[in-house]
């Protein structure tokens, strides 16, 4: 893993400043943990996107990073000083994707075993829960988050959730579906199959009414949560595979990126 200096505005000279050396296999994913006024004392907030980093204070530059990886464990790492402080276990195959809820209290992982770990947000990050029911592979995870982007979906009036959005998680699979958990219950809520092909990306919409998901049909998909239907489908969002989605934290913008080397924006109003 490299860690690079980017200066004031992006303005830096992208320099290599640090390598973290220690896993044994491909790193599929890292996020970063911005340090929290967190009670416990852990390593705090995060998300599986550092745009997404909303729900705890931040209580100084980050100082902590989380990798997954092939070689089946994920990484705690100090980026003062180098050095890996945690290896954590529980996988049985290689860890794909992760997450940080944003107050920092639980991490979730998954990758081709099929199954989700949580885990606690703590000094200790034991595992606390497993999260089962996909049939192939997990690309992708994702907490909710409390965002300002309040705009409404398709056109309708923003609603009260249905669900509490700080004990939800969402995920995505090869299996081609998309799942709603409530980790407090370690539940699944709801399974949407709308996808005709595998799912790659996915996002907690902040309003804790919609999931945005993205995938291998090229498509760019609006799951309705109250109603378990999809509400809108973008078709040929790109002209090959999406793999990624992101959401502005302001604004109601997102972002999808795909094979076909372009990232495109889209309104979500």
């Amino acid at each position: 893993i490299k860690i690079w200096e980017v200066g004031n505005g992006g303005s830096g000279n992208g320099g290599c400043i640090r390598t973290l050396r220690g896993h044994d296999h491909t790193i599929s994913s890292v996020v970063f943990l911005p340090n929290t006024n967190s009670p416990s004392g852990g390593d705090a907030a995060g998300s599986g996107s550092i745009d997404n980093d909303k729900g705890g204070e931040a209580d100084g530059p980050t100082s902590h990073l989380l990798s997954a990886s092939r070689d089946h464990t994920i990484k705690v790492w100090d980026l003062e000083t180098g050095f890996c402080i945690h290896t954590m276990t529980g996988h049985s195959d290689w860890v794909r994707c992760l997450a940080v809820k944003a107050d920092g209290s639980w991490i979730a992982s998954a990758g081709n075993d099929t199954s989700i770990i949580i885990w606690n947000g703590n000094q200790q990050k034991k595992k606390v829960g497993e999260l089962r029911g996909h049939e192939h592979v997990v690309e992708s995870v994702a907490f909710g988050f409390q965002g300002t982007a309040t705009a409404a979906t398709n056109g309708s009036k923003a609603t009260a959730p249905m669900h509490d959005v700080n004990k939800l998680l969402v995920s995505g699979s090869r299996d081609r579906s998309v799942r709603l958990w409530n980790i407090m219950s370690m539940s699944c809520l709801s399974v949407f199959n709308v996808h005709e092909n595998w799912v790659r990306s996915i996002i907690l919409h902040p309003s804790g009414n919609f999931i945005l998901s993205a995938g291998d049909d090229r498509t760019i998909r609006v799951l309705d949560i109250k109603s378990n239907r999809c509400l809108r489908t973008i078709d040929n969002a790109h002209d090959h595979f999406v793999t990624s989605i992101s959401m502005h934290p302001t604004l109601p913008i997102l972002v999808s990126g795909g094979v076909d080397q372009l990232v495109n924006c889209w309104s979500l109003d």
